[in-house]
Order: C-alpha cells, then sequence, then structure tokens
C-alpha cells in the first residue's frame, strides 16, 4: 500500500519550534517533489514549502520565510519540515503530498504549486500555536 504519513504535530507556545516528518511506506520518495500544505480552519489549503527531487526549494508562503525550512533523507524515506518561532496564525493542519510532475530538462520532479498536481497525500498532522 502506497502511503504517506505525517507525525511531529502537537501543542507549541509562541516562538516555538516543531519539526514535522513525512514518511513514505510502499515506495521510494527519492523520484518525487515532497510539498508540505496547511489548511485553517475555515481557509483553503496552501502551499508552505516544497522540495523538488533533486533537492531544489520552492517557498509558497511568504509568511514562513525565515522561519520554516524543508530538507529530504532519501536514505531514511523521509521528508521534514521544521518550523521555528512558530505564531497562532501557523495554527493549522499539516499535510505532505508526492508529486511526479517532471521538468523534461532535467528529468527531475519539480515542485508545481497545483494541488491537484500531486499524485499522494498524508492523512495530515494537527499544529497548534497558542499559550
Amino acid at each position: 500500500q502506497l502511503q504517506l504519513v505525517e507525525s511531529g504535530g502537537g501543542l507549541v507556545q509562541p516562538g516555538g519550534s516543531l519539526r514535522l516528518s513525512c514518511a513514505a511506506s510502499g515506495f521510494t520518495l527519492d523520484y518525487y517533489a515532497i510539498g508540505w500544505f496547511r489548511q485553517a480552519p475555515g481557509k483553503e489549503r496552501e502551499g508552505v514549502l516544497c522540495i523538488s527531487s533533486s533537492g531544489g526549494i520552492t517557498n509558497y508562503a511568504d509568511s514562513v520565510k525565515g522561519r520554516f525550512t524543508i530538507s529530504r533523507d532519501n536514505a531514511k524515506n523521509t521528508v521534514y519540515l521544521q518550523m521555528n518561532s512558530l505564531k497562532p496564525e501557523d495554527t493549522a493542519v499539516y499535510y505532505c503530498a508526492a508529486g511526479s510532475t517532471t521538468d523534461i530538462t532535467t528529468l527531475q520532479a519539480m515542485c508545481v504549486a497545483g494541488i491537484d498536481e500531486y499524485d499522494y497525500w498524508g492523512q495530515g498532522t494537527q499544529v497548534t500555536v497558542s499559550s
């Protein structure tokens, strides 16, 4: 069974940090771009950060610049989202997704903004930033 599983969410005070993990089972993440998305109550799902199969990073949310970073460990078949200096407005369910849209010049899976272009999604992990 092909699936992504997020973990690492929880309740944290403003200014705190969390590291989310996105682990794959049933397939290898090496050949996929992995995006992190989030959805707050009453809002649409939005892109946060993405890492291509070659390691290139795309930031989809200006609000997380300088605070969130994305990385991948192909040996562990896992992608991480390190979140620092968390704010209450970061409260959301965070999802990871794997996409195989290929850059025809590099033949690497590239980051894309369209949610519908991702092949596999995790079930999400809740992040709550509150004092």
